[in-house]
């Protein structure tokens, strides 16, 4: 389960069976009915987001032409099959994936970027991306970096996705 816990909501105006029944133990941020309860309450900045992408990034890896030209393709063919949950175009023809480096150990460097930084799938998509990479037949591990410059626009898509989403 996330952070917020939905199901334990009530909804407004909305008493409960018995009025002597004390309130759980989990912590809330706020008695306001319409606010979410939070299971693990953190203190958050005024300018940050509870949820955002991960912000780790790595240093470039040396790229091998050989094992970036034997792996590069099931790479792609790997990350064709990650989608955005909002948008039914897989993440390689929207153009969220800018580079793919692969070194002579078989270390995959993935930098990559989302429609937006408050993008819901911020957390998902880069795990689910390293997940798929990982398992292709001669990758020994891979890190993947998320971006923001230089930022995705439309235009990076892929003919393919402009087309099946009715832009052409």
């Amino acid at each position: 389960m996330g952070i917020f816990n939905l199901e334990a909501q009530s909804e407004p105006n909305q008493q409960t069976s018995d009025p002597t029944e004390k309130p759980s133990s989990e912590a809330t941020t706020s008695t306001d009915p319409i606010q979410p309860k939070l299971e693990h309450p953190q203190p958050i900045a005024s300018n940050e987001s509870p949820v955002g992408p991960p912000t780790e990034t790595h240093d470039p890896i040396e790229s091998d032409p050989l094992k970036t030209l034997e792996l590069k393709p099931k790479l792609i063919e790997a990350l064709s099959t990650v989608f955005d949950p909002e948008i039914p175009v897989n993440i390689y023809e929207l153009g969220l994936i800018y580079d793919v480096d692969v070194n002579a150990e078989g270390l995959v460097g993935i930098r990559m970027t989302l429609t937006s930084p408050g993008c819901p799938a911020a957390q998902t998509l880069p795990v689910e991306v390293k997940a798929k990479a990982k398992a292709v037949n001669g990758v020994s591990d891979a890190w993947v970096d998320v971006v923001w410059e230089p930022q995705w626009d439309m235009n990076k898509m892929s003919e393919a996705a402009k087309l099946q989403l009715g832009l052409l």
